[in-house]
């Protein structure tokens, strides 16, 4: 789906607010959706309704500003659009199966591999950002990354598959400074099947440049 600048909406919640307790309580759910992911939603909005008025009147003096603004809601925005399709309730979860299962099992050799890597990936983040499965299609690899706020250290090509929230106000309510058994929860409440539908999405796009 397309949108002309300004346009990004909030999205609606795949499950109930209290759907994904006891990992992840109603009402951080509560704030995190309908407070945080929507300031990212405003701001990425007027950044490029900004960026659009400065195009038209030719005037770029704010560019460099307007585009790390961008870059920042706009990483913010849909980070958490990956992330709430990425998790469902505890009744629902189904372990890790198909492509991406075998990909994750050539890739790191095994999945308590990537499970480890993956986790400390998401624990060490300097303050605030996230912890990601991302496809290189260039290539044709997994890999974790840790990503600072919600853009810096994410490489152009990569194209997140599975990615955790650990700003504070994604876990704080319920863990305080417990970081490590927010991660660890975590893994109860992952959608593989969207995992996998991710990576089936990932893999059509032919990176321009081959063997990167």
């Amino acid at each position: 789906m397309s949108h002309h600048a300004g346009e990004h909406s909030l999205p609606e919640l795949p499950y109930a607010y209290d759907a994904l307790e006891p990992y992840i309580d109603e009402q951080t759910m509560r704030l995190h959706h309908d407070k945080h992911h929507q300031g990212y939603v405003d701001g990425l909005n007027s950044a490029e309704e900004k960026l659009q008025k400065a195009r038209n009147e030719g005037n770029f003096d704010d560019i460099r500003s307007l585009e790390r603004l961008i870059a920042f809601h706009g990483g913010g925005h849909f980070n958490h659009c990956v992330f709430w399709n990425n998790l469902t309730p505890q009744e629902d979860y189904e372990d890790p199966h198909g492509d991406i299962l075998t990909k994750i099992e050539h890739d790191f050799e095994s999945y308590d591999n990537f499970k480890a890597q993956f986790t400390a990936a998401a624990s060490s983040v300097e303050g605030s950002g996230w912890g990601m499965l991302v496809y290189e299609p260039g290539g044709d690899h997994l890999q974790t990354i840790a990503v600072e706020n919600h853009q810096r250290e994410l490489f152009a090509s990569a194209i997140p598959l599975l990615v955790i929230d650990v700003w504070e106000h994604a876990y704080y309510l319920k863990y305080q400074n417990r970081r490590g058994e927010y991660v660890d929860n975590f893994w109860n409440i992952v959608d593989w099947e969207n995992v996998n539908h991710n990576f089936e999405k990932a893999q059509s796009y032919e990176f321009p440049v081959e063997g990167v």
